[in-house]
């Protein structure tokens, strides 16, 4: 296969949380890597030279867990469309998660979704394992296959291992292959027929709640066994206070541990529910305006070190429903640049924050290539307007469904240029 041109992006503000840069200057693009940045440099004659004055060129986006439905669901979205909605938001790699049909669990399967993104992909496809065959809490998955195939992690995302003495062996087995766990973090006995958060809003919609403390028990428990077998463990979608506090107390005590939270628990709560809006039904649910104030604080504090979007895809088939009985999830891919933007407009974090939570972390969490503008290394790049508001229209996203939490608000920039592997893999056409 012929390498993509050159590129040169000019002028742009470098924006680099792994060296700390942040000047103004250009970056060179060239086989696939970053050939040189910083300051005015020459082009190659056959060079693509794009002006990024007044942008911000950053290192590509790494959503850390994603749904893309492929293989077994491919009416929701599938890897062409899953990753041409990442690429859309500036993402150049995701992590897929295992719930698909068959569940990845195997090398099969994670050869075949390593294939398709090969084929069709529009971004780096990083598979995650199941910790147990068929995400059914009983057993663990051959994690030493799962990684010689291609996994970076391992997870029943969807599904919390209810059995303590499971997660235990569970994390002692992943340990010895340097996978990190991925923790869904639920007590279902607590959350149970749950739409909801429980609380005044629930009450008052008259829909069963689902209590904050079905959440941060469950993490209490998780962060408790990664103290105990010093494994590498990750909380998924930290959604409210409790949570963030318990995550500070294990890292304080030196412990690996770290989590991640989702645009939608940053810029939303329970109250945006509004009139039974089912596009707003994800799992952990919108809490409470204080747990958003503290997840938010916390994301600043760094207690919580990366945003990643949870993104879930869902046809209208399930989320067109009474809201009871909708499917949990929402998609994200396209809008987490956008919503972070907003968190640096209101200066709770600075650009080079923003992106060490949405490039850098997720990279150095996962041993993953990428997160960093470095000669040298692989040419993933994003180019962003912080200036170009947009409004968010669910019928011009790039993914299969329209699901998104944040349809019709005005987000204040967003991805122009996509870059992976050297190659443009999105453009925003005026």
């Amino acid at each position: 296969m012929s390498q993509p041109r050159p590129i040169l992006l000019k002028g742009g503000r470098l924006l680099c949380p792994a060296s700390g840069i942040d000047e103004t200057g250009d970056l060179l693009l060239d086989q696939g890597r970053i050939a040189a940045l910083g300051g005015e440099l020459d082009a190659p004659a056959d060079a693509e030279i794009i002006d990024c004055a007044g942008k911000w060129v950053a290192p590509g986006l790494i959503d850390m867990h994603v749904h893309l439905r492929e293989p077994g669901h491919e009416y929701k979205e599938d890897i062409a469309s899953g990753t041409a909605a990442a690429a859309a938001g500036g993402f150049t790699a995701v992590c897929s998660m295992p719930n698909t049909d068959p569940v990845n669990d195997s090398a099969a399967v994670t050869e075949m979704i390593l294939e398709r993104a090969r084929a069709v992909g529009s971004c780096r496809v990083y598979p995650v394992g199941a910790i147990t065959p068929g995400l059914k809490g009983q057993g663990l998955s051959q994690m030493a296959e799962l990684k010689d195939a291609g996994c970076v992690a391992v997870s029943d995302d969807g599904h919390p291992v209810s059995d303590s003495r499971l997660l235990r062996r569970a994390m002692e087995y992943a340990s010895g292959f340097g996978l990190p766990v991925i923790c869904h973090s639920e007590e279902l006995s607590l959350s149970a027929g749950g739409a909801m958060h429980e609380g005044p809003v629930a009450t008052a919609l008259g829909l069963p709640g689902i209590p904050a403390e079905a959440e941060v028990a469950a993490v209490e428990r998780d962060l408790t066994l990664a103290g105990l077998t010093g494994a590498r463990v990750h909380i998924a979608h930290i959604s409210c206070a409790g949570s963030v506090a318990a995550l500070a107390r294990a890292r304080e005590a030196g412990w690996a541990v770290s989590g991640e939270t989702a645009p939608h628990y940053l810029a939303l709560c329970d109250q945006d529910v509004g009139e039974y809006d089912t596009h707003r039904k994800m799992n952990p649910t919108l809490r409470s305006q204080a747990d958003r104030q503290a997840v938010r604080q916390g994301l600043a504090a760094g207690i919580i070190q990366a945003v990643a979007t949870d993104h879930a895809p869902h046809s209208v088939l399930e989320k067109e429903l009474e809201f009871g009985f909708a499917a949990f999830g929402v998609t994200g891919m396209e809008t987490a640049l956008g919503v972070m933007l907003e968190l640096v407009e209101e200066h709770l974090l600075t650009p080079l924050e923003m992106i060490e939570r949405l490039s850098a972390a997720p990279a150095r969490l996962l041993g993953l290539p990428g997160g960093s503008l470095t000669a040298g290394g692989p040419a993933d790049v994003v180019v962003m307007d912080p200036k170009a508001a947009w409004t968010v229209d669910p019928a011009k996203m790039r993914s299969k469904s329209a699901n998104t939490a944040f349809a019709g608000r005005k987000l204040p920039g967003r991805a122009m240029l996509t870059v992976c592997g050297g190659k443009v893999t999105f453009r925003l056409e005026d």
